[in-house]
């Protein structure tokens, strides 16, 4: 078999069972990423020669009898916003172009200590604040199934990466919809996992009550299998959650869902949608119907009302906190100057882009005095009602079914210069963030032009397994993503 049909689960399999190599692996996406990444642009640092060197480390472990983990030899991106000891870690932004940190993420460390193999960092919007990975400093990502098109964003580089087929597994982080958007868009599963089941111990912040770490894959099976070698207390990580976690694994299988309740979130419907992603919605719905589920509508009204502005005042009211460490003295880029006030103007003019400085600004005026009452106090108080209107709504329902985005991947340059339109992208992947829930997009099909559709399934705080096997369910009718450029 072609190995970029291959799941991880597959190819993890296939190196214990010394069918395949672990070389073999890595040489085959190396083969492939030089094959399409002129094209696409979803890498900003390979790490071709350490992936050869690790591969070779988990063969000699095969060949001594040695278990060399879950993830044995399976090639893996990750996203520039997750910290490598002594490798470029950019966060998509000239402020961090040259910075190497002296640690690891956890997440890295869990995933290699898996036997999995980094093959390189992926391309994002600069400090993952964006929807489209043109907010890179360094270039924009295309979308692998029309290059007129984003992949979406921030972590657009790692879901173009599982969509083209470089590797099977890509790391992301989610803020606001940083990994369900960019992966409807690209065409592949992107889970964002309930806050505190994932290490962000070595992600870069952003906004640190909103951020989660979370996988890009092209199958059901291998959501699962990472979500075991990631979901651990970490006792680095403060906000890591110390609760049991499940084998993800055994939520799979299952030939039914009967008495699985799922809502349908009555105010989005009168939200504008694209009708292709209306239809898909219809299809995803008949399917789980099939299988067993029973429908509902649910009602959101606070979440869908002030979801959008809450997040806008309290994300980047965290970012201009977060961000005030990159000041050219301690470290990133660094701008001669003729005082203190002097070099952190200039470092910060020059180091941050037009997307981060507005986030920054906004983030400061909602914080200064005279104001913070009249915005962050009230955005504090609506996320809390969120939050409470969720927790209501899945006292009906085990899961809530609803667009992942409005509309299909959008072309290169549409939103660059209307921030408002870009913003509003995000309208139903953001409240998931705001109520710290799990949400996992899938692909759903194609647009008769051939785009991908995305279909978000949200559950309740830890509820990642229900949300698995819906999605099992899902693939079963409709099939595993493809892969972008013919790789199928």
């Amino acid at each position: 078999m072609n190995r970029l049909q291959m799941s991880a689960a597959d190819l993890a399999r296939a190196v214990k069972n010394r069918e395949v190599s672990a070389a073999e692996n890595v040489q085959a996406s190396i083969a492939r990423i030089e094959e399409v990444e002129g094209r696409v642009h979803a890498l900003l640092t390979p790490l071709f020669d350490r992936a050869l060197e690790k591969a070779a480390q988990i063969d000699q472990k095969v060949g001594k009898g040695e278990d060399p983990g879950p993830l044995a030899g399976v090639p893996v991106i990750v996203k520039d916003n997750l910290c490598m000891r002594g490798l470029k870690t950019t966060c998509g932004s000239r402020m961090l172009e040259n910075w190497r940190p002296p640690y690891d993420a956890s997440t890295v460390r869990f995933m290699e200590e898996a036997g999995a193999v980094i093959l390189g960092k992926a391309n994002m919007d600069e400090f993952a604040m964006g929807s489209s990975t043109e907010n890179s400093a360094f270039f924009p990502t295309l979308n692998p199934w029309d290059l007129d098109r984003v992949p979406g964003g921030s972590s657009g580089g790692s879901a173009a990466s599982v969509a083209c087929g470089y590797a099977p597994l890509a790391l992301g982080s989610d803020t606001g919809g940083s990994i369900r958007q960019p992966a409807a868009f690209c065409g592949v599963y992107g889970l964002k996992p309930t806050y505190g089941l994932i290490s962000r111990y070595g992600l870069v912040a952003f906004a640190s009550s909103l951020d989660q770490v979370g996988p890009f894959s092209r199958s059901v099976e291998d959501l699962a299998l990472v979500l075991n070698v990631l979901a651990k207390p970490d006792p680095a990580d403060a906000t890591s959650s110390r609760r049991e976690r499940p084998d993800f694994m055994t939520f799979l299988g299952k030939e039914n869902l009967k008495g699985l309740r799922v809502g349908v979130v009555s105010e989005f419907e009168a939200y504008p949608v694209q009708p292709e992603i209306k239809e898909a919605m219809e299809r995803v719905q008949n399917i789980l119907r099939e299988a067993g589920a029973r429908f509902s509508c649910v009602n959101l009204p606070t979440t869908i009302e002030a979801g959008l502005p809450c997040y806008y005042i309290i994300a980047p009211a965290e970012a201009s906190s977060n961000l005030a460490r990159y000041d050219g003295v301690r470290y990133g880029l660094s701008v001669e100057a003729r005082n203190l006030g002097d070099l952190y103007m200039k470092t910060r003019g020059r180091g941050f882009g037009a997307e981060v400085k507005r986030r920054i600004l906004t983030g400061t005026y909602v914080l200064s005095s005279g104001y913070y009452d009249a915005y962050y106090l009230v955005a504090l108080k609506a996320r809390t009602k969120i939050s409470r209107e969720f927790k209501e709504a899945f006292q009906d329902v085990d899961m809530l079914l609803m667009p992942t985005t409005p509309t299909l991947p959008f072309r290169q340059g549409e939103n660059v210069e209307d921030p408002i339109q870009m913003y509003l992208g995000d309208v139903f992947t953001l409240p998931v963030n705001l109520a710290s829930l799990p949400g996992l997009s899938l692909n759903a099909g194609y647009s008769k032009t051939g785009l991908p559709v995305g279909i978000q399934l949200v559950g309740p705080q830890w509820g990642e397994g229900t949300l698995l096997a819906a999605a099992e369910a899902v693939e079963r009718v409709l099939g595993k993503p493809a892969c972008a450029f013919g790789g199928v």
